[in-house]
């Protein structure tokens, strides 16, 4: 898969800084297709296995700020050093979980490790030029998505296929070991950005909430990074007891299936963000992406074999893989150098947010209209996104860094 090419001076540590979350990816993705048959190992009903997800990015939701200023005062390598050896202890208590309160309290303190994103979306603004950035956030991207590839395989493979009969400890050791890794590449290769302090880094977590939301085209940047965080999360919560319900799956063929929509979004982040940024530049990428991320959400339930689903997966896959990473830049470009650590935890606090009420509500979905609904329903959110996202198209970019130089 081609990389972007970016600034010979900075391409060494934007490519360490995506081995390094590629590497922290796969053990988050290594999770996916376990943990609803592991809530449902004791006992949980649909409602309450689609709360484990908001479990995590509640806790998720409150430390992504943290970490994003702490990293703005104290540098981004310290806090990723520190997210990540949490993430460690996260997934060994949760191969270990002997109660579904137990589970729910690990995947908790792994969503406040996994706060760490906004770190290293500020590590990677850190080190791009306003050209690059967009190209910068598609690496970090890239890094989901490949993480995505390798890890529900990984997970399904170690867990396998059979829904009665499964090894959870092994995936989740084999997740601890992937952060492992990721904390000895980040002490030993990543070096400290010259930006990552600033004279302004010391504002609290509220102040900077409110500063963010203030500012006219940066609140509503963040905004519709919520909503396409909810249209996804929906998704992602609901699909494997989808899939269990209509296709009699387990944790290995939901698990191959993401694999699939990973690799589709890890070639559209890490190969074809740059290119097509500079072509059609970054908001008509969003709008493109909310309307294709649309059409995937619709065409899951549709699918009555296999060839359809894989459809339907990639134009999901490609919808996320084009939205995220410019909504990303565009919330960096619209925040001064001193706050994009918190602004952009403030984003993924959003996006967490996003990650709570999405399935929660597709979870009650799920139960009280059925399984096609919750697909349905995300699938509107993402057209709204694509409306919304029509205000920019005059004015983009260079507004946005305008009215946030304005607000700061």
């Amino acid at each position: 898969m081609p990389l972007p090419v970016v600034c010979s001076a900075n391409r060494l540590p934007m490519l360490i800084l995506f081995l390094i979350v590629f590497i922290d990816l796969v053990g988050f993705g290594i999770i996916i297709p376990l943990t609803p048959f592991y809530a449902e190992h004791f006992g949980a009903s649909p409602d309450v296995v689609t709360l484990l997800t908001p479990t995590y990015s509640l806790a998720q939701f409150i430390f992504a700020p943290v970490w994003g200023r702490l990293s703005d005062r104290y540098g981004r390598k310290p806090i990723l050093l520190l997210t990540l050896a949490g993430a460690v202890a996260a997934y060994t208590v949760y191969g270990f979980a002997d109660s579904l309160v137990a589970l729910f309290l690990a995947r908790a303190f792994a969503g406040a490790m996994a706060g760490n994103i906004a770190v290293a979306q500020a590590f990677m603004a850190d080190i791009t030029t306003p050209e690059t950035r967009a190209k910068g956030m598609g690496l970090i991207g890239a890094a989901f998505g490949l993480g995505f590839i390798l890890g529900p395989a990984i997970g399904g493979t170690l867990a396998g296929h059979e829904p009665g009969n499964l090894n959870f400890a092994l995936p989740a050791m084999a997740a601890a070991g992937a952060s492992l890794v990721a904390i000895v590449l980040t002490f030993i290769l990543l070096k400290e950005p010259e930006r990552a302090r600033g004279p302004q880094a010391r504002v609290g977590r509220i102040a900077e909430l409110v500063q963010s939301l203030r500012r006219p085209n940066l609140g509503v940047l963040i905004f519709l990074f919520f909503l396409i965080t909810f249209a996804f999360a929906s998704m992602e919560s609901t699909f494997a007891l989808w899939s269990e319900r209509h296709f009699h799956w387990g944790p290995q063929q939901n698990g191959y299936v993401f694999a699939f929509a990973g690799l589709v979004s890890a070639f559209i982040q890490g190969g074809c963000i740059g290119p097509l940024t500079k072509r059609f530049g970054e908001v008509r990428l969003l709008i493109a992406g909310a309307a294709i991320l649309a059409v995937g959400l619709v065409l899951i339930p549709l699918s009555d074999g296999l060839p359809l689903l894989l459809v339907a997966m990639a134009l999901l896959a490609v919808g996320s893989g084009l939205g995220n990473p410019t909504l990303s830049s565009l919330i960096s470009k619209a925040t001064d150098s001193d706050h994009q650590g918190g602004s952009l935890g403030v984003a993924q606090s959003a996006s967490s947010l996003a990650r709570m009420l999405g399935p929660a509500s597709a979870g009650v979905v799920f139960v009280e209209l059925g399984r096609s609904w919750p697909f349905f329903i995300a699938g509107v959110v993402s057209i709204i996104v694509a409306i919304a996202a029509l205000r920019f198209v005059r004015a983009p970019a260079a507004s946005a860094v305008g009215s946030a130089s304005d607000g700061g």
